[in-house]
């Protein structure tokens, strides 16, 4: 914030699209979360192993379910973690259990949103490659946030699949509210 109170973001920061949350049953919480909160369809993919994986510095290929869908703008993301690794997802799980995981941001300049949280002070703490052979990195807030930060590398084909998500939440009929992703 500027002195006079106006919030002025940061490009290189990227821009707030996602709000992730870790669970131990991905099921149980898409159907409450489409119960409650209007959440839907959802875009799952039972499970996955990235290709390339670091943690805290080190190689590790943590097996993930991940669900996403759309409430209005607002995309949510569930994490279920299917192994014992060390990993982001553990982390939280252990230190409180279910809940708030991340803030998503899309950045158009991976490199620089990477930067512009590492002078911040701030650890990268998880990085993979993901779909469509986009970038993620996890950056631990160290209770500047209530979560950490995922800076999401926005390639064309990343912000298609998020549009698609969006589009199949407008106006969606509570129809098939489970869809499988490869």
């Amino acid at each position: 914030m500027d002195p006079a109170g106006s919030f002025s973001p940061v490009a290189s920061a990227g821009r707030l699209v996602q709000t992730a949350f870790v669970t131990l049953d991905i099921h149980s919480t898409m159907k409450e979360m489409t119960r409650r909160l209007g959440v839907g369809p959802w875009f799952l993919r039972e499970r996955g192993v990235f290709p390339r994986q670091s943690y805290r510095g080190k190689p590790t290929s943590t097996a993930l379910a991940i669900a996403m869908g759309y409430a209005g703008d607002m995309q949510f993301e569930l994490i279920q973690q299917l192994d014992d690794t060390p990993s982001v997802y553990r982390e939280i799980l252990d230190r409180t259990g279910p809940g708030l995981h991340h803030f998503g941001m899309a950045a158009e300049d991976y490199g620089a949103a990477l930067e512009h949280y590492a002078s911040a002070g701030f650890e990268l703490a998880y990085e993979a490659e993901v779909a469509n052979g986009a970038r993620v990195g996890y950056f631990d807030t160290k209770g500047a946030l209530p979560a950490m930060i995922e800076v999401i590398e926005f390639l064309p084909a990343t912000a298609k699949m998020f549009a698609g998500f969006r589009e199949a939440a407008r106006g969606w009929d509570g129809q098939g509210p489970v869809r499988p992703r490869t």
